[in-house]
């Protein structure tokens, strides 16, 4: 449409704002509030992130000094107040290893079990499953580390790991051929302890 004076413009911008204007203010209004409120949400995030890590490095202090109970308690700590990331499982995870060093494994499975209800990330998960399996053989929970491994060794990262672990479980029982194959298979898939898994296959009594 043309308009020939002034006026008609001024008329026809009324008419535009008079049946537009509150869908355009809504929109504005809304577009702040997606603004703000996505700021709003990475501030919280960090100030998660900072508190979590702050924590976590005092529970890294305290295994240090060898304080179980401390340790303990902050990786309890983590994992109900910062639950939803990843220092609440590696808590776990560094608490859990403290704990078998000073003789309480059934502290030690208790945390890792809690990372395999709640890591972020399926690596943590695969190292929390290797660590409760190592435990669990080490406790003669056979059948317990076996469950174990048949649940999580599902990831060609960690093959040669969970491949030494089975090989651990047939040393217990006595299966020294499938001990054998399953060391062999943890070093032929790139185990990082393959030094130790070499030890104990030179370790394991001759066949027949």
């Amino acid at each position: 449409m043309t308009y020939t004076t002034d006026e008609e413009k001024v008329e026809a911008i009324k008419a535009w704002w008079k049946a537009n204007g509150a869908a355009v203010v809504a929109g504005v209004v809304l577009g702040l509030i997606a603004i703000f409120g996505w700021r709003a949400w990475i501030n919280q995030r960090l100030q998660v992130a900072e508190q979590a890590s702050s924590q976590f490095e005092q529970l890294l202090i305290a295994v240090r000094r060898e304080d179980a109970a401390q340790a303990n308690a902050l990786a309890d700590q983590l994992t109900e107040e910062f639950g939803s990331t990843s220092y609440a499982s590696l808590g776990a995870l560094v608490a859990a290893r403290a704990a078998q060093a000073s003789g309480d494994a059934d502290t030690a499975m208790r945390h890792l079990e809690r990372v395999l209800e709640k890591a972020p990330d399926p690596a943590l998960e695969r190292l929390a499953a290797l660590s409760l399996a190592r435990i669990q053989v080490a406790e003669g929970a056979l059948d317990a580390a076996e469950a174990t491994l048949k649940r999580y060794d599902d990831s060609p990262a960690f093959a040669g790991d969970f491949a030494a672990v089975r090989g651990d479980i047939a040393a217990a029982r006595g299966n020294v051929d499938a001990a054998r194959a399953a060391y062999e298979q943890a070093i032929a898939a790139g185990s990082g302890l393959a030094p130790l898994i070499e030890l104990k296959l030179d370790n394991l009594p001759s066949a027949g």
